[in-house]
């Protein structure tokens, strides 16, 4: 699917393939592609995605779990509903930064799912990941104001192919760092660091 935005991956460091939480940075709706294919993982989405023809359909091809943003009390749900992914083997991504970055600066985290290994269940790592559009990271992030649509038409117009990086951290203990915060603190150390 991320041949279609002209996307010619690269990948450095090795995946999980099961008991892992991928925690990575987040430029567009292009990383799930990316991470989706290199990974096979389930992803974390704002509820009103399931709605949007075709994006909600190709959502429920990976076991997405949507939550609602709005609902502040709905956050314990949303940690079952991640930990009940997990226990099926299936990886789970989540994009901490809450929303979308311009690839430069890596925004601050937030760590109410991470309270999905908090305490972490059996044999489940973390996995920290970067992702990288190079050159064209100016052309194809998802920053600001810009709609959804307005952002997959200009991608899809784009002309040519890029070359994204998707860096694989060596995967840590989340038992081994201590509570939700702290295994935020940690994942956000190691993508700094990639």
């Amino acid at each position: 699917m991320a041949r279609i935005v002209g996307a010619r991956p690269r990948i450095v460091g090795t995946p999980r393939r099961h008991d892992v939480v991928f925690v990575s940075n987040h430029l567009s709706w292009i990383d799930i592609l990316l991470l989706a294919g290199a990974t096979g993982s389930a992803f974390v989405a704002k509820a009103e995605l399931r709605g949007v023809p075709l994006v909600g359909w190709l959502c429920t091809l990976n076991a997405t779990i949507f939550v609602s943003r709005a609902d502040r009390m709905a956050v314990t749900a949303q940690i079952a509903q991640v930990r009940a992914t997990l226990s099926q083997d299936w990886p789970v991504t989540l994009f901490p930064e809450g929303t979308t970055g311009d690839g430069v600066v890596l925004l601050p985290f937030k760590a109410a799912l991470m309270a999905a290994l908090d305490p972490a269940p059996p044999n489940i790592v973390v996995q920290p990941v970067r992702i990288d559009y190079g050159a064209a990271t100016g052309e194809l992030a998802w920053v600001g104001e810009e709609t959804g649509q307005h952002h997959a038409l200009r991608v899809l117009r784009r002309k040519g192919s890029f070359a994204p990086t998707l860096h694989f951290a060596e995967p840590f203990d989340p038992a081994q760092i201590g509570d939700r915060k702290a295994i935020t603190a940690e994942a956000r150390r190691r993508i700094l660091a990639l």
